[in-house]
């Protein structure tokens, strides 16, 4: 069903965009069999990966299967758009008109050309976005405390060994006390991506990496994923946390499973388990990958938390749909019921929809600040 839905689409643009264009006919069947073939990007996938996924095709095929999907989807989005105009001045004013073959072709040529850019931003490495967040509480010792938060590697054919190699030196070269990885680390089997996952083990920070599962660590070998990520020097914090300190100051690091880990048979997330045990009056900073029950957080006292999972809504208007889903949460700091959360537009994204615009990828360095006190 997933499929044909996404055929409908296609073959709206080949009725209403490409057939009335002054081609010859081969050529228009031609790219009428090449817009049908584009619109089952995630077929093609299934059949040949196994996974919609994970692509286990040339990373150049990805890209180039990226574009044409994305292409459409506009197409039939702009060709919607005119069409309805046209039912409106029709039924409004009683006059027909007709979009100029010109007009057309160039509103198509528009089209691939804003495809091709959000796929050339959703590939890029990401640039380095440094944030403050004021923590209530937060010990001296920890003010000025540096948090490298990645998130959403998706680690794959599309985002490969030579890309995860460009991030991690990235990352390195921050300088940060502390890397976060707030999941959704990779796509494929441990098989298919042991090469494109290895330069995470060269990632280094003083006071070491800590990891937590995405939803799509739950679609490919959760437990061996989990064996993995701690072979590459990372600790995995599942409903548990690690207490930082800093002469007489500690800081609670906190981390939960995914709320997926429930649906495939595994412990969901649970924020009081994970604060089991942990010091008395210590600010905690949660890692969750999903931000949508930041609001249970923030009334079990965390004082911030760390998200990812939406990829920032991939570009405004779009957002919202992201928001709807993430309790209201999309991109960015948010002050909840006093706890600061920030959603993560990601360090890269899923690789069957890589689309950027607006909504850069980002490699994230948070700067822990004291709260001034109040006379």
């Amino acid at each position: 069903m997933f499929h044909i839905i996404f055929s409908l689409p296609a073959l709206y643009v080949i009725a209403r965009f490409l057939w009335p264009l002054p081609l010859a006919l081969p050529i228009k069947l031609a790219l009428a069999l090449f817009i049908l073939i584009g619109s089952q990007y995630h077929l093609v996938c299934r059949l040949s990966s196994g996974s919609v996924f994970s692509p286990e095709m040339p990373r150049s095929l990805v890209i180039a299967f990226n574009w044409v999907f994305i292409s459409i989807l506009m197409l039939f989005f702009m060709q919607l758009l005119i069409d309805l105009v046209r039912i409106g001045v029709r039924l409004a004013a009683g006059i027909t008109f007709v979009v100029p073959v010109a007009v057309s072709c160039s509103l198509g040529l528009v089209i691939l050309a804003i495809a091709a850019l959000g796929v050339r931003n959703a590939i890029a490495v990401p640039a380095i976005r440094n944030v403050e967040i004021v923590v209530r509480d937060l010990p001296e010792e920890f003010s000025g405390y540096r948090i490298l938060q990645l998130t959403d590697l998706h680690i794959s054919r599309l985002f490969d060994q030579h890309w995860t190699q460009a991030v991690v030196s990235d990352a390195n070269a921050i300088g940060a006390d502390l890397i976060v990885v707030t999941g959704d680390l990779i796509d494929g089997s441990l098989t298919d991506r042991k090469r494109d996952v290895s330069p995470m083990q060269q990632l280094h920070a003083p006071d070491g990496i800590y990891f937590i599962t995405g939803n799509h660590e739950f679609f490919f070998e959760h437990a061996s994923w989990l064996s993995e990520v701690q072979t590459l020097g990372m600790t995995a914090l599942e409903n548990r946390h690690f207490v930082l300190r800093r002469g007489e100051g500690a800081l609670v690091l906190a981390g939960v499973t995914d709320l997926s880990a429930q649906e495939t048979g595994f412990p969901g997330p649970d924020v009081g388990k994970a604060l089991e045990g942990a010091p008395a009056g210590a600010p905690v900073v949660l890692l969750d990958h999903q931000p949508k029950l930041a609001r249970d957080a923030a009334g079990l006292g965390v004082a911030v938390q760390l998200s990812g999972h939406t990829h920032g809504g991939l570009a405004p208007g779009v957002d919202r749909l992201f928001a709807l889903a993430n309790g209201g949460y999309v991109s960015g700091h948010y002050d909840v019921g006093g706890m600061q959360l920030y959603v993560n537009n990601g360090t890269a994204l899923w690789p069957g929809f890589a689309f950027r615009l607006g909504r850069p990828p980002e490699l994230t360095c948070i700067t822990l600040k004291r709260a001034p006190r109040t006379i």
